[in-house]
């Protein structure tokens, strides 16, 4: 197969415009020697004649503009190349993969990713759930390029792989069933409900949240059933079996459930995105963090 070298093509091609060697070389900064003899080279590679003599000037050959008939092709698809290179190195095009936690996909990056279709179309962003642990796993092995989770399960800020990007305090309401007798108290506190069956998660972070903000309220929660999918603690809560905290993010209406905010005390869960190191300074990446920053802030005001 013949070797086609694209700089000598676009001095061939710009031979065939200006018309004379002199015109080509001023044209593109070279001097005439150095055009004829890169032209010399690129008629050697493809083993054909591209230019004969015509007096003092030279004209190409049949065979050159066969070459370069081709070759327009090909300057064609490496300008598309360079557009679209040039969007993905400003952050207008590319793929991102996003791994997160349940609650923060219906919460934060639907409305990014809705935000982003509208202002930059040219990203695609590829959405994967994950727990937290699992989260960063695949963002180590560069098989997700954003992870989302909660501050308690990321890796601490000092870990050399990742950027932490804080992106939300999300508080923690306290589901009743609506016919509690607290369920429309003034100034409710979270010890008011000390001596309540709670639900939460036998084990995980779920768990250690709600114990976390029982015991810095004052009391160990007695768990009166162990859950961890929110529809089921919701429709627990609803038949009267406990109350439970509630992160605000995952908080679904249920005709049952009054959802109250401690007045006193109030826990919140920190939400947090985090990139491998370089990552989020520039291109795709960065954009989808500015649309997460900007859900986050949607949902705080």
């Amino acid at each position: 197969m013949a070797e086609w070298d694209i700089r000598k093509l676009r001095i061939l091609r710009t031979l065939r415009d200006r018309g004379t060697v002199t015109a080509t070389a001023a044209a593109l900064h070279m001097t005439p020697s150095a055009v004829s003899q890169q032209l010399t080279n690129l008629s050697r590679q493809l083993g054909v004649e591209l230019l004969q003599a015509q007096g003092r000037r030279v004209r190409l050959t049949d065979a050159a503009r066969l070459v370069l008939r081709h070759a327009e092709a090909v300057f064609e698809q490496l300008e598309r190349a360079d557009t679209e290179l040039a969007a993905y190195v400003d952050g207008e095009a590319g793929e991102v993969r996003v791994g997160a936690f349940s609650t923060a996909v219906p919460a934060l990056v639907v409305p990014a990713v809705t935000a982003l279709r509208a202002a930059r179309p040219g990203i695609t962003v590829r959405v994967r759930e994950a727990e937290a642990q699992e989260a960063y796993e695949l963002l180590a092995a560069q098989e997700v390029d954003l992870a989302l989770s909660l501050a308690a399960q990321a890796p601490t800020a000092g870990d050399p792989r990742f950027t932490r990007v804080p992106l939300l305090a999300d508080p923690l309401d306290v589901a009743l069933p609506r016919d509690h007798p607290l369920a429309g108290a003034a100034g409710l506190r979270l010890a008011d409900l000390a001596a309540e069956p709670w639900i939460f998660g036998g084990s995980g972070p779920w768990s250690d949240i709600t114990r976390g903000a029982c015991e810095a309220a004052g009391f160990r929660p007695h768990q009166g059933h162990a859950a961890a999918g929110w529809t089921a603690i919701l429709a627990m809560v609803e038949a009267g079996m406990g109350v439970a905290l509630v992160p605000r993010m995952a908080a679904v209406p249920r005709t049952g459930v009054v959802m109250r905010d401690l007045c006193e005390d109030r826990p919140v869960r920190h939400v947090v995105a985090a990139v491998r190191k370089g990552a989020g300074e520039g291109g795709a990446v960065s954009r989808v963090l500015d649309a997460l920053r900007r859900a986050a802030t949607d949902r705080e005001t």
